[in-house]
């Protein structure tokens, strides 16, 4: 008797165990299914990043010069409840730069962004109750950084002016 309810026990799990079987089969042919068709979306995609590289395109920024311009709510959003306008600026090593961004408008933060897309240095207000950035920054590393304006406290921006300076060592 215990024979048979072992043969029967046994059988019943080899049929449990074939219809896992066919279940993974199943999975394995679906999420190969989904895999593909995820590639062939990812096709188009690639012409959608593109044309997206080409959107965001930060303007250039030479050192020595003002750049009056204007930050609007057509510029990058920042998540915060404002705005940012991207420069590009290509700097030496041991360059040492003076960062400034004034305005009458908005409550201004500037950020300088390096090549990996990280904030390597960043300021919302000189002093006191100015509202205008500064950024004092050494270049470790030569290559293009961002400069980044931005508004803060959610404010949609305005006319601002921006300029970057390179200073002299005095000996």
């Amino acid at each position: 008797m215990k024979n048979l309810q072992l043969l029967s026990r046994c059988q019943s799990d080899r049929q449990s165990l074939s219809r896992v079987r066919s279940s993974l089969d199943f999975y394995v042919a679906l999420t190969s299914a989904i895999a593909l068709c995820f590639l062939s979306l990812s096709l188009p995609m690639s012409n959608a990043s593109a044309q997206l590289r080409t959107l965001y395109k930060p303007s250039d920024l030479a050192t020595g010069k003002d750049v009056n311009d204007v930050l609007s709510d057509k510029d990058i959003p920042t998540g915060q409840k404002g705005f940012a306008r991207d420069y590009i600026i290509n700097v030496k090593q041991d360059d040492r730069l003076e960062i400034t961004v004034n305005s009458s408008n908005f409550d201004t933060v500037l950020s300088l962004i390096d090549n990996k897309g990280e904030s390597i240095a960043e300021n919302d207000d000189i002093a006191g109750d100015s509202t205008n950035s500064l950024i004092f920054f050494r270049v470790r590393q030569a290559g293009n950084y961002i400069v980044r304006v931005s508004s803060f406290g959610g404010s949609s921006g305005g006319k601002f002016l921006l300029r970057v300076n390179k200073l002299r060592v005095v000996e």
